[in-house]
């Protein structure tokens, strides 16, 4: 039963710490939509989604107003389009004709993100996911809510090489496609390995084939509550500040499970999972970055910052999986650059560098997020950057993605904008030394020896 004491200190933790519920994500799957012919299948699709979500926006607003808890995004998740248009899709631009339906969709139902655009080829690639893999560059580029994905690897299966080539000269066409506003297509794209079928965050939500029909997942946030109760415990032992951040950690989810419990209710839709990341913004106090410093590192890249993150991380997970019973997701901290000032700050002071935020990707929950880079940076060097990530994941058992954002026309020490969430980013620089050779070659890096658990 909630008291007082709780309703006060939730209160607090909003008003001063920048509190939110980050997401209501709609997990609706499409598999009935199906059909022979592109633009039935179009037709379908977009009936299904303004029907079945037609009033998330409201719910969560009213649910937002009447609990007095900032619910930042609305959004839709779907099962991975791949599969939907592979009998009728027979080239490319038919996937392109399914990107605007969902386009379309996310408008007229006003969510901000719809995730689902996707393939799943940790194994191998069909006809139908090289389709839509060709095509997502102008999908992104022509659409302003899709969001796209494409899972490349897995523990179980290994890492697809062929589609990791593919995917680096995708992200680079995709930069060229949206030059003119600094290459935001990309912000729109995550390369996976190891993939949840229950993601609530964008850009790599999709509904699995797994789930339910439809279903509610939740994002929390907090980053500032964390810092907030840190700073109180400021010099204390290890085993204080664990104790603190999962006390904390626990406080934060339990709000995210309420505005779940709630949504599910209002909308006739099971609940799903709570996603309980830390996930910072552009706003000052709401950085992961100042977290790990208020521990004791002077800035993030540090050494330590690993140690600490790994910290962090852990004991995010165990304070919420104590306060609901289904956690799911990604679940951790997030260390995007462009969404963090506190990372931003480290990169300009050059105490944090790309090869500093890919040994922090081996403890944290996601991977290399949002990070800007030269546009003149090589397809074969994405690739390479792509293949060292999704190797961290299928080695390690855990989620890694990518998420980069080759700025066309800039360079090292400029900035890209990208506004509202995703906040603007110092281009970083890239260790250029060839390895084309190396992501030439064809085939699948097969999966580690501790696959084997059958």
């Amino acid at each position: 039963m909630t008291n007082m004491f709780e309703v006060r200190e939730t209160n607090k933790m909003i008003e001063e710490n920048n509190l939110d519920v980050r997401t209501i994500t709609m997990g609706i799957s499409l598999l009935d939509c199906c059909d022979s012919d592109v633009d039935r299948v179009c037709e379908k699709i977009y009936k299904k989604i303004t029907q079945k979500a037609g009033k998330l926006v409201e719910v969560g607003d009213e649910i937002g107003l009447e609990f007095g808890i900032p619910i930042v995004n609305k959004r839709v998740s779907v099962t991975p389009i791949s599969l939907i248009g592979a009998s009728s899709c027979k080239k490319p631009e038919d996937y392109l004709k399914i990107a605007k339906a969902l386009d379309k969709a996310a408008c007229d139902i006003g969510i901000n993100f719809i995730g689902g655009f996707s393939a799943l080829v940790s194994k191998g690639i069909t006809p139908a996911d090289r389709m839509l893999i060709d095509i997502i560059p102008e999908a992104l580029a022509s659409t302003q809510r899709v969001c796209s994905s494409v899972n490349v690897g897995s523990t179980k299966t290994g890492i697809d090489m062929d589609a990791v080539k593919l995917l680096g000269e995708a992200i680079l066409k995709t930069a060229v496609l949206t030059k003119d506003e600094d290459s935001i297509g990309c912000a729109k794209f995550v390369v996976f390995c190891n993939a949840p079928d229950d993601n609530p965050f964008m850009a790599g939500a999709f509904h699995g084939v797994t789930e339910a029909d439809t279903i509610i997942n939740v994002g929390v946030s907090g980053p500032g509550v964390v810092k907030r109760a840190i700073s109180e415990v400021h010099g204390k032992d290890f085993g204080t500040l664990c104790e603190t951040i999962k006390k904390t950690a626990f406080k934060v989810t339990r709000v995210g499970q309420l505005v779940a419990r709630e949504a599910s209710e209002r909308l006739g839709v099971p609940f799903g999972i709570i996603d309980l990341s830390l996930a910072p913004t552009p706003a000052v106090g709401d950085s992961v970055a100042e977290i790990l410093e208020e521990m004791g590192l002077e800035k993030v890249g540090a050494p330590g910052t690993t140690a600490a993150l790994a910290l962090l991380n852990d004991q995010v997970k165990k304070g919420g999986i104590m306060a609901s019973s289904y956690v799911g997701g990604l679940s951790g901290a997030f260390i995007p650059v462009s969404e963090d000032q506190g990372m931003i700050d480290s990169v300009n002071a050059g105490a944090l560098t790309l090869e500093k935020l890919e040994a922090m990707t081996c403890v944290c929950s996601v991977g290399l997020d949002m990070i800007a880079i030269p546009g003149d940076t090589k397809a074969s060097t994405i690739s390479g950057i792509i293949a060292d990530e999704m190797a961290i994941g299928m080695i390690n058992q855990k989620t890694t993605a990518v998420r980069l954002i080759p700025v066309q026309g800039k360079s090292v020490g400029d900035v890209a904008q990208f506004g509202g969430l995703l906040g603007y980013a110092p281009i970083m620089s890239v260790n250029n030394t060839d390895c084309s050779e190396f992501i030439n070659r064809t085939g699948r890096i097969p999966a580690p020896i501790h696959s084997f658990k059958n």
